[in-house]
Parts: structure tokens; sequence; C-alpha cells
């Protein structure tokens, strides 16, 4: 489902990429590890679409990343990728039910059927008695399944995670793994994950180890 071949990226002086190969099977969970600096996450940020390599080609659904334009990229992005970083990013000033729903109409679909589509994911996650309940009001784990919601509202084809678990206690990090595993197995979700947890990355179908800006 994910095609990535020969990827450089360099900033300034320094090369962060080197020429990285890589796919993605429809339904799988990859975790990339590796010590801080070897590229991990400018390599999902790279396929995930929010920064663009120096040169290589990347294939996603059979769609070309690099010969879209910078609209035709956001439309794609928008419908086809989810996002769950370390820190979740949610907007203070909205609910949570808003803030799923944000993806949604930005794709242009009905404003009930995302609140709809919305609540019931928040109800697989757990959180469905904090819809109107702001970002502040809600505990770390509360947070990022509200983050998780948000990812998968469009039924994207991929979520990428960036140290999903980062930023949770012992319980709250496990309690996602579980989460992760769950929504594969029920909506044969693909995730990406960046992760220095041990504990995820072995729950993983595949793990790719980086170093020096290479998959080794």
């Amino acid at each position: 489902m994910i095609y990535g071949k020969n990827i450089h990226k360099s900033y300034g002086n320094i090369q962060v990429l080197k020429g990285v190969d890589i796919e993605i099977k429809k339904g799988e969970v990859v975790s990339i590890v590796g010590p801080s600096g070897s590229g991990k996450s400018t390599l999902l940020h790279i396929l995930g679409t929010l920064d663009k390599a120096d040169r290589g080609e990347i294939v996603m659904n059979d769609t070309v990343i690099n010969g879209l334009g910078s609209k035709k990229l956001a439309v794609f992005r928008n419908r086809n990728i989810g996002f769950v970083f370390q820190f979740h990013h949610l907007l203070p000033e909205f609910s949570a039910l808003e803030n799923v729903c944000i993806p949604g109409w930005i794709a242009g679909r009905k404003k009930k059927e995302v609140e709809n589509a919305a609540k019931d994911l928040l109800q697989v996650l757990g959180v469905s008695h904090r819809l109107g309940n702001k970002p502040n009001e809600l505990s770390g784990g509360e947070q990022q399944r509200v983050a998780v919601a948000r990812a998968l509202i469009n039924q994207p084809s991929v979520v990428f995670a960036d140290e999903p678990t980062g930023n949770l206690d012992t319980a709250n990090a496990r309690e996602l793994h579980d989460l992760i595993f769950d929504l594969r197995t029920r909506l044969a979700q693909t995730f990406l994950i960046v992760t220095h947890n041990d504990d995820l990355a072995q729950l993983s179908d595949r793990v790719l180890q980086m170093k020096d800006g290479l998959i080794v």
C-alpha cells in the first residue's frame, strides 16, 4: 500500500536520510525504532506528506505522492492519512467531539454524518462520556484517545504515529498499545509507528531498525 524508494533528505549540511527503501502492506502494524537522530521521525513525516524528500519516490494507494501539487496533496492527506503525535495537538477551544469532527468537516462531509461517526469512534475508544469536554478537562490518556479518534474520522488508509505513548504513563501507554491492535483487528487499519517503547515495537507485525539515516 505504501512504497518508498531511495528517499533522501538533508537539512543544510546534515544528511538525515541517505537512500531509504520501505514497503508497508495494508493491515500491517509496523514500528520504526532506532537511536535519536537516526531519521525515524523525518521518514515518517515524509511518508505522511508533512515534509518533502530531496529525492526519491513515494507511492501510496497507486498515487505518486511526490508528483502532487500542494492543493492536491492537502486533499490526498486529508482523505488517506491519519496522524497521532506524542503531544496530541488537540485544539483547546473545541470540545472532544468537535476536535474529532474537524478533519471530516474539512473534507466537506455532512455535519451530522461526521458527528455521528465521531460519536461512534469515541464510544469504541472508551471516551464517549467526554464528548463535551475540552482538552484541558481530559486526562492524558483521554486526550490521546481523542487524538486517535480524530486520526480515524476519515477512514484513512494509514495512521502514522510519532511516539504515540511518549507522553503517557505506563498504564495509559499499555492501554494505547491494546487499542492500536484492537483497531487493526476491527478495521483492518494500517499503522506505521515511530517509537522508543520496546513493548509496543515488539507487538508489531514488523520492526524496522534505523541507524544513520538508513533502515538496517
